[in-house]
């Protein structure tokens, strides 16, 4: 029978030109896409309680799309016009891209490294007089802000959006032979939708240092993993590991 492997990513919108799709021709295989959580901001009134004014700030530190989307969405539901002169540092040239759904970017001094902190750091040190506004999550990696802090940088981290899982209850966890999970909090949506989940037989993958040492946490064996000095990719990952299951 036909592996079942759940994906806990939305559906890519080309799947056929993805190495998903090289995967089921190779092997054989089913892929289902859920997603298994999702980012709401917090409410105006939390907002407000935490006594953030927005423009009180001079740049902006982004570590997320989501963190972009919730700034902008919060500063117009509480009617504050972000002021021109704001300067933005990305921590990847994707996320500063994407600013571009509010803002003129050509207008605007933005920065942003290769998905390096360090890198990111060093380009607001170079900066160091401005007044920095860190948005983040409920639950967050505080690496930023720890660097932000040793290197005597003025800012503020604020929580603009939390973490939810979604409600799930109508899948069959069960049917599944691999479960792929890419975060901590995927996680904890697994065992918010599945109270009594039970590994078994199943194998579980994992993406990312923290996710494999959460799940070890949880009680799960870590049977799939990246990215690894091998493996720089999940969709790696998982060949490797198809190909040697034929093989049996």
């Amino acid at each position: 029978m036909a592996q079942k492997i759940l994906i806990s990513q939305p559906k890519p919108n080309e799947l056929n030109i993805t190495p998903y799709k090289e995967l089921e021709t190779k092997y054989g295989v089913s892929f289902d896409f859920v997603r298994f959580f999702k980012n709401e901001s917090v409410s105006v009134r939390e907002f407000r309680n935490s006594k953030t004014y927005i423009n009180d700030y001079t740049a902006v530190v982004f570590n997320s799309r989501h963190a972009v989307d919730n700034f902008f969405n919060l500063a117009k539901e509480v009617r504050v016009q972000v002021k021109e002169s704001m300067k933005y540092f990305c921590l990847s040239e994707a996320i500063a891209n994407y600013l571009q759904k509010y803002i003129q970017y050509r207008k605007r001094k933005i920065f942003f490294t290769n998905q390096c902190t360090n890198e990111l750091i060093e380009l607001i040190k170079k900066n160091n007089t401005e007044n920095y506004l860190l948005p983040c999550s409920e639950v967050t990696n505080n690496e930023i802000s720890n660097a932000l802090e040793e290197a005597g940088i003025k800012f503020r981290q604020t929580t603009m959006y939390r973490t939810v899982s979604e409600k799930l209850d109508d899948i069959d966890i069960t049917k599944y032979d691999i479960i792929v999970l890419y975060s901590p909090k995927g996680i904890t949506a697994l065992f918010d939708n599945w109270k009594d989940y039970k590994q078994n037989k199943q194998t579980i993958a994992t993406f990312g240092d923290s996710t494999k040492q959460y799940a070890r946490e949880r009680g799960l064996k870590v049977g799939i993993s990246a990215p690894t000095s091998k493996f720089f990719s999940m969709t790696a990952a998982l060949d490797d590991y198809l190909n040697k299951k034929n093989k049996i």
